[in-house]
C-alpha cells in the first residue's frame, strides 16, 4: 500500500495515478478474461460453468460484481482506503453496465476508468480521502 506516499506534490499525484493506471490494465485485461468479459454481459449468452453445469439466469451479475471487486481490491490495496474500494466497486460496475447497453464505446469507457482514477488522486491530494 501507498499509505506513507506523499500525494502533497505533483510527483506524488503522477505515482500514485501511475499505480491506479497499472492497476486498472491488470484487473481489465488479463485478470478478467473472455468468461469474465462475455459472461458480464447480459446481452449475451452465458458462457459454461467451468464444472459443465448449465449456468444461473442472472449469472452475469455475479461476473459483473466478481470483476468490479477485482478493481475494487486494487484501488484498496493501492490506496489504502476502503472508501475509494468501495467507490471503485460501484463506479465499476455502473460504467461497464453502461458499456454493455452500448451507451458508451470500449474506448469511453476506458478513459472514464481513468477519469476515476484521476479523481481518486485529486480526492486523496485534496485531503479529502486519507
Amino acid at each position: 500500500m501507498f499509505d506513507s506516499l506523499p500525494v502533497t506534490d505533483l510527483q506524488g499525484a503522477l505515482i500514485l495515478f501511475f499505480a491506479f493506471s497499472i492497476g486498472h490494465a491488470i484487473a481489465d485485461f488479463p485478470l478478467q478474461g473472455e468468461f469474465l468479459s462475455r459472461g458480464k454481459n447480459r446481452h449475451l449468452p452465458p458462457p459454461p460453468l467451468a464444472d459443465g453445469g448449465s449456468s444461473p439466469k442472472r449469472l452475469w451479475i455475479y461476473l459483473m460484481s466478481a470483476h468490479a471487486l477485482t478493481h475494487a481490491g486494487f484501488v484498496w490495496i493501492i490506496s489504502g482506503s476502503v472508501l475509494l474500494g468501495l467507490a471503485e466497486f460501484v463506479i465499476h460496475w455502473i460504467i461497464d453496465a453502461l458499456k454493455c447497453e452500448r451507451w458508451t464505446s470500449f474506448e469511453m469507457d476506458q478513459w472514464l476508468h481513468l477519469l476515476t482514477k484521476a479523481v481518486f488522486v485529486a480526492l486523496i491530494w485534496a485531503g479529502v480521502v486519507g
